[in-house]
This record gives structure tokens, C-alpha cells and sequence, in this order.
């Protein structure tokens, strides 16, 4: 659905061209980890994506949920070295414009979808 478009490589490529907000650990915005700033930024987008269109099947949702999941083994990779560091204010500032690419992607492909 997303991760197999152009859009999803696009914001790949901004992520890396980001990296060194993740390289250089400045005083971290409280206890939790990058990955788990990640999971919630992205549920919560995903979250946010189905209630705005109760028109998608079960189906759908299930393939939305899948893409998710792929996205955050991708993230996991890419931040291998970094996903349990204390995440920062500008790492967090960073995760919650990134999740809403992610939300805008889907919003984008969702509108495509056959009806």
C-alpha cells in the first residue's frame, strides 16, 4: 500500500538526510526511548487515519496495520544504534513530523483506493 510507493521512499530519504539529530544524544524530554516515541507517534497517526475513514473494510485496516508494522522494522533498522537512547526534545520534534508524513502518505493512498 504505502511502503512499496515513491511517497514512502521520498521520507526514507528525509529521515536519513536527518540522521545526525539521532547521532549527536543531547539532554533527553524525559524517560522514554526513541522507539517508543516512534510507536506512539505513528499509532496514534494510524489511529487517526482509520477514524477518519470508517469507510475501509476489515481488510483495509488489517493492511494498514501490516504497512505499520513494516514501517517500524524499517525505522528499526535505520536507528538500530539509537531506538533504546532517551529520545530528545528535537529527536521528538523530529518523530512527531515524521509520523504525520507517514499519516499524510496513507491519507494519500487511502483516497486512491477503489471504491
Amino acid at each position: 500500500m504505502v511502503t512499496d510507493t515513491d511517497g514512502y521512499v521520498h521520507i526514507i530519504e528525509y529521515l536519513t538526510q536527518h540522521l545526525n539529530l539521532f547521532e549527536n544524544a543531547g539532554t533527553s524530554s524525559g524517560g522514554d526511548s526513541v522507539m517508543e516515541v516512534i510507536e506512539q507517534e505513528l499509532s496514534d497517526q494510524i489511529i487517526l487515519v482509520c477514524s477518519q475513514n470508517d469507510e475501509l473494510t476489515f481488510n483495509q485496516r488489517n493492511m494498514i496495520i501490516r504497512e505499520v508494522d513494516a514501517i517500524v522494522y524499517d525505522l528499526e533498522e535505520i536507528l538500530s544504534a539509537v531506538v533504546n537512547n532517551p529520545v530528545t526534545a528535537d529527536q521528538k520534534t523530529f518523530i512527531v513530523e515524521f509520523a504525520g508524513l507517514i499519516k499524510n502518505l496513507f491519507d494519500t493512498e487511502i483516497h486512491n483506493l477503489p471504491k
